[in-house]
């Protein structure tokens, strides 16, 4: 063997287009031994794309724990006032979350977010009005293993939320854990993130005049251990609270699901029963979140890491379910409506699937 062709071997290196690649779904078909390095002629706006998914990725998986590291490790410098004056900040404002977080505009507009949309790219479609004279709660399918179209649509203008639907503040609840992390918590706030509580989501469905939307992602942790390309089963058979809720509220339902938010990541065989799976969900009852073990391409390859496939995602917003206000609602009255709104989600799914190179023999599991 020459050293050219054992080179080749060890990088993976073959010839390659000019310019960066549109995709990497031909990259992922089939698993392949070899590294596959992105070109050095990737235009510097798909960088700067990278780059914005890369700080989203960071923040989800790893911005929290540093936040605590910084707020204890000032405390031992001769910037302790920083945290000391924190500290006081954070237990006059610690009820804020609870009470509709606390939005900044300019950080919801920043063009970080408008370089993430292009990277998949991520659209929002609206298929009906909504009344700014109404409160709505939106149940949103499916989680993904990061709610990357949930977190750019109802956190950020980038998909132009605010354009599609006028007069109309959303707010998406997560789990109310990392509402406790210094510095952390006010970043969730600033996109309209609010704890998934009670009193949170009351407090935002309960304003007088209307306006606001409350955003759940209604398969929560455990639907991301079934998060893999081609996936269609939602954790939603069994799941009512959220109907309840908006029954108490007396806010209308609305279904919406995001296309291609499962096809952004491989994931470790876990099927249902099997060891790792039960791991996971023991784990999941310990500390809240789950631990899907995901995969996809790198920062300068395409091989592996966890940055997400450069694949397009499509939520569509479904039209309102109207609901009547009743503040004790009977388990069958809960269970009318959960099945209807089953129906109307089924509906959304197989009238629009097709445009999402969805096969026609696929259809919405729940279980």
């Amino acid at each position: 063997m020459s050293p050219e062709e054992a080179t080749k071997m060890i990088t993976g290196l073959k010839p390659i287009n000019s310019g960066d690649r549109l995709g990497d779904s031909d990259v992922h078909a089939e698993p392949k031994m070899k590294i596959e390095f992105a070109p050095r002629s990737v235009p510097l706006q798909r960088r700067l794309q990278t780059a914005s998914v890369a700080q989203w990725i960071f923040s989800f998986l790893g911005l929290a724990q540093c936040c605590t590291a910084a707020f204890i490790g000032l405390l031992f410098t001769r910037f302790w006032l920083v945290s000391a004056l924190y500290a006081a900040w954070w237990f006059i404002d610690r009820e804020k979350p609870s009470k509709g977080g606390r939005r900044i505009h300019a950080l919801r507009n920043c063009v970080v977010w408008r370089y993430m949309r292009d990277y998949f790219p991520i659209t929002l479609m609206k298929t009906a009005e909504l009344d700014p004279r109404q409160n709505y709660v939106v149940g949103f399918h499916p989680h993904g293993v990061l709610a990357a179209g949930a977190f750019l649509n109802f956190c950020t203008e980038a998909s132009g939320f605010s354009k599609l639907f006028p007069g109309i503040t959303p707010h998406l609840m997560m789990l109310s854990l990392w509402f406790r992390f210094p510095f952390f918590r006010d970043y969730l706030m600033s996109g309209g993130l609010v704890p998934s509580d009670k009193e949170s989501a009351c407090y935002v469905l309960q304003k007088p005049e209307g306006g606001n939307l409350l955003a759940i992602i209604v398969g929560g942790a455990q639907e991301a251990l079934d998060a893999r390309p081609g996936s269609f089963t939602l954790m939603l058979k069994n799941r009512k609270g959220f109907v309840r809720l908006a029954i108490q509220n007396g806010a209308p339902l609305v279904p919406a699901f995001s296309f291609g938010e499962n096809d952004l990541f491989d994931q470790v065989n876990n099927p249902r029963g099997s060891c790792l799976r039960r791991i996971q969900h023991f784990l999941q009852k310990i500390m809240g979140i789950s631990l899907p073990l995901f995969h996809a391409r790198g920062i300068f390859q395409y091989s592996f890491g966890w940055m997400p496939y450069r694949r397009p995602i499509c939520t569509v917003v479904g039209k309102p379910i109207p609901v009547q206000k009743k503040y004790k609602p009977s388990d069958e009255e809960v269970d009318q409506i959960h099945q209807k709104y089953l129906k109307e989600l089924s509906e959304l799914f197989e009238k629009h699937k097709a445009k999402y190179n969805v096969p026609e023999d696929c259809h919405l599991e729940f279980v």
